[in-house]
C-alpha cells in the first residue's frame, strides 16, 4: 500500500463555491501526478470535474503541469486550486 500524507487544500473563486469550503485537509498518496491529484479532489467534490480542463493546481506556490510528472507530497504541504479567472 502506498503511503499517504495530509495536505491543506485551498480553494479559490468558483472552486470555493463548488467545494463549499475555502480550505480543508485531505489525505492523499505521497507520490502522484497532476491528474491523480485532481482525481483525489474530484472524489470528494465531484463537481470540480466541470472546471478540471481549465483549472490550475499549485503545491506550495509551484504550478503543476502535465510535464511535471510525479510529485512527492509531504505532510503539511499546501495545494491551491486556481480555477479560470475572467474579468477585464
Amino acid at each position: 500500500m502506498q503511503s499517504q500524507v495530509d495536505v491543506t487544500v485551498q480553494y479559490y473563486a468558483i472552486s470555493r463555491d463548488i467545494s463549499g469550503t475555502r480550505e480543508e485537509v485531505l489525505t492523499v498518496p505521497t507520490h502522484l501526478t497532476l491528474k491523480q491529484l485532481f482525481s483525489c479532489l474530484t472524489e470528494k467534490h465531484t463537481r470540480l470535474k466541470e472546471i478540471e480542463e481549465n483549472c490550475l493546481l499549485a503545491i506550495n506556490g509551484d504550478w503543476l503541469t502535465e510535464e511535471t510528472g510525479v510529485v512527492e507530497l509531504k505532510s503539511g504541504d499546501e495545494v491551491a486550486v486556481i480555477p479560470p479567472l475572467s474579468g477585464g
